[in-house]
C-alpha cells in the first residue's frame, strides 16, 4: 500500500500545490513508517554507544591502551561524517533504496568481522566501515521524510524520529551492559550484526523507493561541488555549522571518556555505568523536548546563545569538581548533566538556523552539517585520551568544546544575517 501511495502523487491543480505521498497516508500507515524509519535512525546511536561499557574490557582483551580503544569510536564517527557527504548527494541521484540497502549490508559485514577482530588496528578499521553503513541509514531516513512530507506534517513526523534518536543513546549502554552479563565484548558486535540483518529485511520489504526518477538530480559531481561551494561561501551558515560541531564535540568527549572515568576512577560496574549514562541522556532528551516549549516564546538565536553560555559555565564547574574532587561523584555527575542539558538546547537550534538559510539545497546542507558534527566529534573523542583517561582531561575537552562554540557564535555568526526560522523547521529538528 505504501508503494502505491508513493507512485500515485500528482500536482493538485486546484491549489497548485504538489500532493505528496504522505498526505494520502492513513494514521496507521504513518505509524508504520515512523517505526521503520525510527529503527533505521536508531542503528546509529546503538552502533556508537552500545559497546561503551565494554571499552575497559576491550583494552584488556586486545592488550592495548585506552587511547587506542577510544580511537575506535573516532573511526565510527569519521565513517559517519564521510558517509553523509558521499551518500547524501548519491541518494539524490540514484534513489534512496540502493544506498540504504548497500549501507546496511556493509554494516552487517563490518559487525561480523568485528567479532573476530584480532587486534585494535583491525577493530578500528572495521568501525570506520560500520560508520559508513550507519551514515546510509541516517541520511536516507531523513531524505525519505522529506520525499513524503512537507510543512507541518514533515515537522510532526520528524519530531517523532528525533525522539527515537534521543532514546536510542539512553538504551544503548544499558543494552550493552546487559549483554556483557552473558557474553564478552565481542558479543556486542554480534548483536549489532543481527540488528543490521533484521533492518535490511524490514527495509527491503517495508520501505519502497520514495524518490521518483523525474525528481532525481542531474549534473553529476560538478553540480554537487557547486552546491557545497555555495554553502561554504555563506559565513553565517559555516559559523552555525561550526557551533553545532563544537557542541557535538563536547558531547562525544563525554561519550568516549565517561566509561573510563566512571568505571575506573569512580568504581562503577558495567550496569551502574549504564544507569548513570542513561540518566545523563535523559537530561539531554528532556532539554530538547523543553526547547519546543521555549520556541513558543523565544527566538532560536536567543535560546542558542543562552544555552552556549550556560554550557560553558557548567563546563568550567566540571573542571573544578574534577580537579579538586569536591563533592565526589555527585557534583561531577551534576555538572556533567548541566552541560548535557545545555547541549540539548544548543544542538537543535544551531542546525535549524543553518538549514533555514538554504532550503534550495537542503539535502546537501544537511549532509555537510552532519559531516561536520560527526567529524569534529571524531576529533574530540581521542583528544582527552592523549592526556590520560581521567576526569580532568575529559572535563577540559568538554568545557573547551562549549567555550569554543560560544566564541564562534559571538565572533563569526553575524546576528543581523540570521533572519527567521520557519516554524515548521524549528519544531522538526527537535
Amino acid at each position: 500500500m505504501m508503494k502505491q501511495l508513493v507512485e500515485k502523487t500528482a500536482p493538485d491543480t486546484a491549489s497548485d500545490r504538489e500532493v505528496l505521498p504522505g498526505d494520502l497516508m492513513t494514521n496507521r500507515q504513518r505509524a508504520q513508517l515512523v517505526l521503520v524509519l525510527g529503527a533505521l535512525i536508531a542503528i546509529g546511536p546503538l552502533t556508537i554507544d552500545m559497546y561503551l561499557p565494554a571499552l575497559p574490557a576491550i583494552t584488556a582483551g586486545l592488550q592495548t591502551t585506552e587511547t587506542a580503544v577510544q580511537l575506535t569510536l573516532t573511526g565510527t564517527l569519521l565513517g559517519l561524517a564521510l558517509g553523509q557527504l558521499l551518500i547524501g548527494p548519491l541518494s539524490d541521484v540514484v534513489g534512496r533504496r540502493v544506498p540504504l540497502l548497500a549501507g546496511l549490508a556493509a554494516h552487517i559485514v563490518a559487525s561480523v568481522l568485528c567479532v573476530f577482530a584480532p587486534n585494535i588496528a583491525v577493530l578500528g578499521t572495521l568501525r570506520v566501515l560500520q560508520g559508513l553503513g550507519v551514515a546510509a541509514a541516517t541520511v536516507v531516513a531523513t531524505a525519505v521524510v522529506r520525499d513524503l512530507f512537507s510543512g507541518a506534517s514533515f515537522a510532526r513526523i520528524f519530531s517523532r524520529l528525533m525522539l527515537v534518536m534521543g532514546l536510542a543513546p539512553i538504551l544503548a549502554p544499558t543494552l550493552g551492559s546487559g549483554l556483557l552479563r552473558w557474553t564478552e565484548w565481542r558479543g556486542v558486535f554480534a548483536a549489532l550484526a543481527v540488528l543490521g540483518a533484521l533492518l535490511i529485511v524490514v527495509a527491503y520489504f517495508q520501505l519502497p523507493e520514495t524518490l521518483p526518477v523525474a525528481r532525481r538530480r542531474h549534473g553529476g559531481v560538478g553540480a554537487t561541488l557547486r552546491d557545497y561551494r555555495g554553502l561554504l561561501n555563506d559565513r553565517a551558515f559555516v559559523g552555525l555549522v561550526l557551533v553545532a560541531g563544537l557542541a557535538m564535540a563536547a558531547l562525544f568527549a563525554y561519550v568516549s571518556g565517561s566509561s573510563f572515568v566512571l568505571q575506573q576512577e569512580y568504581g562503577l560496574d558495567e550496569q551502574q555505568f549504564g544507569l548513570a549514562f542513561g540518566a545523563g541522556a535523559v537530561g539531554l532528551i528532556g532539554a530538547t523536548q523543553f526547547n519546543v516549549r521555549l520556541l513558543r516564546r523565544y527566538t532560536p538565536q536567543r535560546i542558542l546563545s543562552i544555552a552556549l553560555i550556560a554550557g560553558t559555565a557548567a563546563g568550567l564547574l566540571l573542571i573544578v569538581f574534577a580537579a579538586t574532587g569536591f563533592g565526589g561523584l555527585g557534583t561531577l555527575l551534576a555538572s556533567l548533566w548541566l552541560v548535557l542539558a545545555a547541549a540539548g538546547l544548543a544542538l537543535p537550534n544551531a542546525p535549524a538556523l543553518a538549514m533555514s538559510r538554504h532550503s534550495e539545497a537542503a539535502g546537501t546542507a544537511a549532509a555537510l552539517l552532519g559531516a561536520v558534527q560527526f567529524g569534529i566529534g571524531a576529533l574530540s573523542a581521542p583528544l582527552a585520551g592523549l592526556f590520560g583517561t581521567g576526569s580532568v582531561p575529559m572535563a577540559i575537552v568538554i568545557a573547551g568544546g562549549m567555550a569554543a562554540a560560544t566564541l564562534v557564535m559571538v565572533l563569526v555568526v553575524p546576528r543581523a544575517e540570521l533572519g527567521t526560522v520557519d516554524a515548521d523547521l524549528a519544531v522538526a529538528v527537535h
